[in-house]
C-alpha cells in the first residue's frame, strides 16, 4: 500500500532549525563516541529472533524503474530486505510511483508481509530523490500520525530527512518498544554544513509530540564517523560503525547508524555491514550492479526498556 507524504507534511508542531554553529569538528576520541558492539560485518547473517529486531539502512544507488528491470539485481535486493525488519532506503530516483511498490512485491514473492512508506521528490536540482522505508508488518507496525518530512525553511540540507515512529509487534502495547527513525542523505559536496544542521534536527525530533526517547539517525551520511560534525557532539551520542567501511570496493566508510546511547538502552550491542560480495557470493561487479552501498545495521530489544548486553550502566562505549 502506498502512503504518500507531502513535503513538509507534520503531525507535530512545525519544527525548525537552529542555527548553525559554521564549525567545522572533527571528532578526536573514537572511543569517547562510539557505541561498543559486536560487529557482525564478515558472517553471515542468522535468522532474525523473536526476542529482538534489526534495524537497517541502505542506498540502493539510483534505484528506479531501470534497476527493477534486472531481475539479478531486484532478487538481491528482496533477499537484503527480508533478513531486517525495517530498512530505510536512500536514492530512490524515479518519477513512476510504483516502483517501490513494484518491488515490495517481489520482496513479499516468498509469502512475507512487508510494506511501505514513501515520502516526497526532495532535492534542489532536477535529479530528485525520495526517502522510503519498508518494514515487516508481522513484526513491526508503522504509527501512520507519526510520518513527516522535516520543515527545512533556511534550506541548509540538500534534502530535508524523512522521519516515521515505529512499534514492535508481539509484546502489550505497554512494554512494546517505539522508535522514531531520522532518515537522511546528505550532499557529498556540503557535508560539513548538512552534519552542523543535523544535530538540530536530531534534537528537534526529541522534542516532537508525542515524546520518544529512542530517536535514531540513519542513512549516508557521506562520512566517517570521525566527521560527525555537531551531530557527533549530540549529547550522549553513539553510533555503530568506526573504522569500517560501508561502501561496496570496501574503501571508504559513509553509512552508520546514531542514538543516544544511555536512552536508547534497547540496542543490544549487535550491528554489521552487509557484504553483498560475500554473503550472496557475487563479484565486484555484480555487487555494484546492485548499489556501490552496502546495508548497515543494529539490533535492539523487542521490548521497551530492555536492556540490551552493553547498555546496563546507560551505554557503555569504548
Amino acid at each position: 500500500m502506498i502512503r504518500f507524504v507531502p513535503r513538509c507534511a507534520c503531525v507535530c508542531a512545525l519544527l525548525a532549525l537552529a542555527a548553525l554553529s559554521g564549525c567545522e569538528d572533527v571528532i578526536a576520541e573514537l572511543g569517547k563516541q562510539q557505541a561498543d558492539g559486536k560487529s557482525n560485518a564478515t558472517a553471515s547473517m542468522s535468522p532474525r529472533s523473536d526476542g529482538t529486531i534489526r534495524i537497517a539502512t541502505f542506498n540502493i544507488q539510483v534505484f528506479g524503474t531501470s534497476k527493477l528491470e534486472k531481475s539479478n539485481v531486484v532478487n538481491v535486493l528482496a533477499q537484503v530486505v527480508r533478513q531486517f525488519d525495517v530498512v530505510a532506503i536512500q536514492e530512490i530516483r524515479s518519477k513512476d510511483d510504483s516502483v517501490l511498490s513494484q518491488f515490495v512485491a517481489k520482496v513479499n514473492a516468498d509469502g512475507g508481509r512487508y510494506d511501505f512508506v514513501v515520502g516526497p521528490r526532495l532535492g534542489r536540482t532536477s535529479s530528485k530523490e525520495q526517502y522510503a522505508y519498508i518494514y515487516d508488518t508481522q513484526r513491526i507496525e508503522l504509527d501512520a500520525d507519526g510520518v513527516w518530512t522535516v520543515p527545512d525553511p533556511d534550506d541548509r540540507l540538500h534534502r530535508e530527512p524523512f522521519v516515521a515512529r515505529f512499534r514492535t509487534h508481539g509484546q502489550d502495547s505497554s512494554r512494546a518498544f517505539t522508535c522514531t527513525l531520522i532518515n537522511i542523505h546528505t550532499d557529498p559536496d556540503e557535508t560539513d554544513a548538512e552534519l552542523d544542521a543535523l544535530d538540530d534536527v536530531f534534537r528537534a525530533v526529541q522534542r516532537s509530540s508525542p515524546p520518544e526517547d529512542d530517536v535514531i539517525l540513519l542513512g549516508d551520511l557521506n562520512v566517517d564517523d570521525r566527521h560527525l560534525g555537531q551531530l557527533g557532539r549530540v549529547a550522549n551520542a553513539g553510533w555503530v560503525i568506526t573504522g569500517q567501511a560501508t561502501n561496496t570496493r570496501g574503501n571508504k566508510s559513509y553509512d552508520n547508524i546514531v542514538f543516544d546511547r544511555r536512552a536508547t538502552v534497547e540496542y543490544t550491542g549487535s550491528f554489521g555491514v552487509l557484504d553483498l560480495q560475500q554473503e550472496f557470493g557475487l563479484s565486484l561487479e555484480e555487487a555494484l550492479e546492485v548499489s556501490d552501498h552496502r546495508p548497515v545495521w543494529a539490533a535492539f530489544n523487542a521490548t521497551e526498556g530492555a536492556v540490551g548486553e552493553l547498555a546496563g550502566d546507560g551505554g557503555t562505549l569504548r
